[in-house]
């Protein structure tokens, strides 16, 4: 066997091994990254969308009643907020007339829009402060029986739990440092296949080791 042989298939396990560990770590990455603290939401308060969104740093946040195919959800469903929070519900005019109550013994949050309204546009406001931190479920009462129902979580003294993150869409939330490190795994994968493409093809002056 030539010198030469021996040192392309050399070159070509080296290139083979490191393009390995190229795709592992962009694939623990992509697990990491799939990774996501949510609170701990009280049972059924997922409701009929299941959206999330963690709304902490935010001084105003606003969800939709009346949203889904049938308006019969709150979007988001489940929200994470800091004390001191404006949050805004906002009426689609879908789904027929809705409110906005805490479940009877459901969390410290006293949610109370009033008598149930239908009208598009109506909106009901509650500020956030300390004496709600913790994990509220709340529903509309004249739809809680098909699934109407939402959670908010206030503050960071909560119980969470890892989750496969993304909310109701099915998105997964992915940061901005796990996409540049696959991004640049990959670069360097193809950068390391195309070397091994011209070592093949063209030759190299590396010479065998001594055994």
């Amino acid at each position: 066997m030539s010198t030469d042989d021996v040192s392309r298939r050399r070159f070509i396990r080296t290139a083979g091994g490191a393009a390995g560990v190229a795709g592992a770590t962009a694939a623990t990455t992509g697990t990491a990254a799939a990774q996501e603290e949510q609170p701990v939401w009280p049972s059924g308060a997922e409701g009929n969308v299941g959206s999330y969104q963690d709304a902490r740093g935010e001084s105003e946040v606003t969800v939709q009643v009346g949203a889904g195919d049938q308006g019969l959800a709150f979007d988001p469903t489940l929200l994470w907020v800091d004390p001191g929070t404006t949050i805004t519900w906002e009426w689609t005019g879908n789904g027929g007339d809705h409110n906005v109550q805490t479940v009877e013994g459901g969390g410290p949050a006293s949610l109370d829009s009033g008598d149930p309204v239908g009208e598009e546009g109506y909106t009901y406001e509650y500020e956030t402060s300390e004496e709600d931190v913790g994990i509220t479920h709340y529903h509309c009462v004249p739809h809680t029986a098909v699934g109407m129902h939402g959670g908010l979580a206030v503050g960071g003294d909560i119980e969470t739990e890892s989750t496969g993150g993304g909310g109701g869409s099915g998105a997964v939330f992915v940061p901005q440092g796990a996409r540049a490190l696959s991004v640049a795994t990959f670069v360097a994968m193809m950068s390391t296949l195309g070397l091994a493409f011209v070592f093949m093809k063209y030759g190299g002056t590396i010479t065998q080791d001594e055994e």
